[in-house]
């Protein structure tokens, strides 16, 4: 069992990755791998909507995203990190995942999706949601801990001193893990969820 990482901030060894390096450390005691691809120090275009993947079953443009994506198709559960910029999630991290998300079509049914935040302050909660919207989107259940999946601080020696915030990523790699095995004993006793399209309406008349 696996879990791909994305570290949304340029920072390579900042707050964002030392909330992730305790999921990490959390799902490594629960016997789940985890990788962690960092997103946020590359210059990762946006989406222009050319749909050549559709075609050819990747991204146009052949970078992060198109070595990403087979991570993806193999994991378990994804964990999206990111800091808070103007009250939203970094501007990188958003331009890759809706690459990522849109220029795969393996199901995504059943994986694991987690949003990890850091902010010096606030404006915390706004990137939580944006980053969750892709998984709502894809059949993809959220773990969740017990209080929203941030910490705080400037550095990530004031991460250190966010000790709910380390509490909360240690209950989330814990919620993460057991969603992942509860879905895998699922799958043994029932098969995989099948979610047909059958209905892709627009709004013009």
């Amino acid at each position: 069992m696996k879990v791909l990482m994305i570290n949304g901030s340029p920072h390579l060894n900042g707050c964002t990755a030392r909330a992730l390096k305790e999921v990490a450390d959390t799902l490594a005691a629960q016997d789940i791998e985890s990788q962690i691809i960092n997103v946020g120090n590359k210059d990762i275009r946006g989406c222009i909507g050319c749909n050549y993947c559709r075609e050819h079953g990747k991204c146009v443009f052949n970078d992060l995203v198109n070595e990403t994506a087979p991570l993806f198709e193999k994991a378990q559960g994804l964990i999206v990190g990111t800091p808070v910029y103007y009250a939203h999630a970094n501007g990188g991290v958003l331009s890759f995942l809706d690459r990522l998300f849109y220029s795969t079509s393996f199901s995504k049914v059943m994986k694991v999706g987690a949003t990890v935040v850091s902010s010096r302050r606030a404006g915390s909660t706004s990137a939580f949601d944006d980053i969750n919207k892709y998984f709502t989107i894809c059949g993809m259940p959220i773990a969740s801990s017990t209080y929203w999946n941030e910490v705080h601080g400037f550095t990530a020696e004031d991460v250190e001193k966010d000790l709910e915030g380390l509490q909360t990523m240690r209950h989330l790699g814990l919620s993460v893990a057991y969603l992942i095995k509860s879905i895998a004993l699922g799958r043994e006793r029932f098969g995989d969820l099948q979610l047909p399209v059958e209905a892709r309406t627009h709004f013009i008349r």
